[in-house]
């Protein structure tokens, strides 16, 4: 098979690229900047431009048997900035590439959606598929109109479709300007002895899961024959203080934490059932939360170490 991978060279795509190469698959990936943290792979056609862009997305989908869709232009902490462009750059490209992909007859797609945002408040503890969707962030509520339009295609025009909501994905290649991912954004703050950024009373809660079982999720749905939308998740929550416990234990450093004021689109818990997501596709996570924030700080102090920031990658 020849699997397009948009958003490839991003944290979770390049992980996603990294299963695809070593299960014999034929790989494209469409971005719009090289990756960040290591050279161009060997065997990887890239294809560097917006998925937005319509020509360019029916050059890279010649070939191709099935698409990963894991791009975004913005995530919950900036969407809320510009619903507008949200709309525009996520929606409108991702229907367009819906479109393209009918016109050139590739009939199966899998789509990072989100378990973090398009429940909203939950009501339930976990938090299943079936739980109302009522996303309080724009990030959410595009996810959701995707997932729709997903759903839209599949009876109309007969897609296959695996919609993933991941919880929280941590992990390396996590390196970034502190906007989302706060186990990736504290143990960067760790390595460059800036303080712990707390939001709110720490209260918050998190279902947090490494992201090779993110990127294992993602190739399993795609090579499943399964159609749906899917928790991905630890299926346990972690607050913001105890995350805060754990960086402390694992790094052995002594940490400043610097109190904010809450922001109003974090949602106070949300953990997800993974339950149909074992039963459907036999996936679990396998990596836990000790033993993935132990590689994850090697990772930053190695790049760390050989001059590598989140801003600039390698030197």
């Amino acid at each position: 098979m020849s699997i397009l991978v948009i958003g490839g060279n991003g944290f979770i795509g390049s992980h996603v690229v990294d299963l695809l190469l070593a299960g014999g698959y034929a790989v494209k990936v469409l971005d719009r900047t090289p990756e960040r943290f290591r050279p161009p792979l060997e065997g990887v056609v890239q294809i560097q431009g917006d998925f937005a862009d319509r020509v360019l997305v029916a050059e890279a989908l010649a070939g191709v048997d099935a698409v990963v869709h894991l791009a975004s232009t913005t995530v919950p902490a900036t969407s809320n900035l510009s619903p507008t462009d949200d709309i525009i750059g996520n929606l409108v490209g991702t229907v367009s590439l819906l479109e393209t992909m009918r016109a050139t007859g590739v009939r199966r797609i899998v789509y990072l959606s989100s378990g973090g945002t398009v429940y909203g408040i939950p009501e339930t503890d976990p938090v299943a598929e079936d739980h109302p969707l009522r996303p309080i962030s724009s990030y959410g509520i595009v996810k959701v109109a995707v997932e729709n339009y997903l759903a839209m295609e599949r009876f109309l025009h007969g897609l296959d479709y695996v919609a993933v909501r991941p919880s929280n994905p941590y992990g390396p290649r996590q390196g970034h300007l502190g906007v989302q991912g706060l186990i990736g954004t504290y143990l960067w703050r760790v390595v460059r002895g800036e303080p712990l950024q707390v939001w709110g009373d720490g209260s918050i809660c998190r279902d947090y899961i490494h992201v090779r079982d993110v990127a294992r999720f993602c190739v399993l749905a795609l090579t499943s024959g399964v159609s749906g939308v899917f928790n991905a998740g630890s299926g346990k929550g972690l607050s913001v203080a105890e995350v805060g416990r754990l960086v402390a234990e694992v790094t052995g450093r002594d940490l400043q934490i610097e109190h904010l004021p809450a922001r109003p689109f974090d949602v106070p818990r949300v953990v997800l059932d993974t339950s149909a997501a074992a039963k459907a596709l036999g996936w679990r996570p396998e990596i836990g939360i000790v033993e993935g924030l132990a590689e994850t700080w090697a990772w930053v102090q190695a790049q760390a170490a050989d001059g590598a920031t989140p801003y600039r990658g390698r030197r």
